[in-house]
């Protein structure tokens, strides 16, 4: 079977898997959870890393936040002092998220501290998924539209970054970190992301203006694909093609979700301004 076959096929049936899971809180929690936990897999395999803790430090965390998101939607107090824990994890994932940008640019080696066991997991890895979570909830409850619009964003970025990328690129983005990513493959993702972001906020979400969204569609076609470059300059120094085997043409589920990973925390901080 052809790779593009591949590549559409399980793009489908994991499109498909999303969608549904969206149908309940707690599928969508738990389907998230999953996609989680096999991503800290595929990551400490990139990392060199390994070890049960990872796992339950993800566990620990990602159900903490999910639960007590859950149950203090309705006590004003609690929700405020669970506010201020939200921001702090948001910081962090930000100030992490801005050094793994320079190191795109950079040959100086990562600061000690985010190298270190667990910190650059917590902060880039674990809070990534639990704002996934947490976009979904919100508006103080569960509605899957916004996660939705999002992902939607996303896929669309993605696939048409692939189309115009492989049948117009000729200038290279970013050769030496990945050498098939072209700008004209990266301007045409965010121009068809843009055009989308108005279907969007007709069809999914009429809670955020159309203007928001196209913003919102703007922070995803950027960090998204600066979440690719990241994940891909990690595959590099492992010299290993795809970050896992479980997706036929698209690899592993790191591989599916570096652009919703590396951007969902600039998503959320998006939506506490506006």
């Amino acid at each position: 079977m052809k790779e593009s076959i591949k590549r559409i096929i399980s793009g489908f049936i994991f499109g498909g898997v999303f969608i549904a899971s969206l149908y309940t809180h707690v599928s969508f929690a738990i389907l998230t959870f999953i996609f989680g936990i096999i991503s800290t897999k595929e990551f400490n395999k990139l990392t060199n890393q390994s070890g049960i803790g990872y796992y339950i430090a993800f566990s620990i965390i990602y159900i903490y936040f999910a639960l007590t998101e859950f149950y203090l939607n309705s006590n004003l107090e609690l929700n405020s002092w669970f506010n201020d824990l939200k921001d702090t994890l948001l910081i962090f994932s930000i100030f992490v998220s801005l050094f793994l940008l320079r190191d795109l640019f950079s040959s100086k080696n990562l600061p000690g501290i985010l190298v270190k066991k667990y910190f650059r997991f917590i902060f880039y890895i674990t809070s990534s998924f639990v704002f996934i979570y947490l976009i979904a909830n919100f508006k103080g409850f569960y509605d899957p539209s916004i996660i939705l619009g999002c992902f939607i964003l996303i896929w669309v970025n993605d696939s048409f970054a692939y189309i115009v990328g492989k049948s117009f690129g000729k200038q290279k983005l970013f050769y030496s970190i990945s050498p098939h990513k072209t700008v004209e493959g990266f301007l045409g993702g965010l121009l068809f992301c843009c055009i989308s972001a108005s279907i969007v906020s007709r069809y999914i979400d009429d809670t955020l203006s159309t203007p928001n969204w196209l913003i919102i569609a703007i922070i995803v076609s950027v960090f998204g694909t600066l979440g690719d470059l990241i994940e891909s300059k990690l595959k590099r120094e492992s010299n290993v093609k795809d970050s896992g085997k479980i997706m036929p043409g698209h690899g592993g589920i790191l591989d599916r979700l570096d652009s919703v990973i590396f951007a969902s925390p600039y998503i959320y901080l998006f939506l506490k301004l506006i």
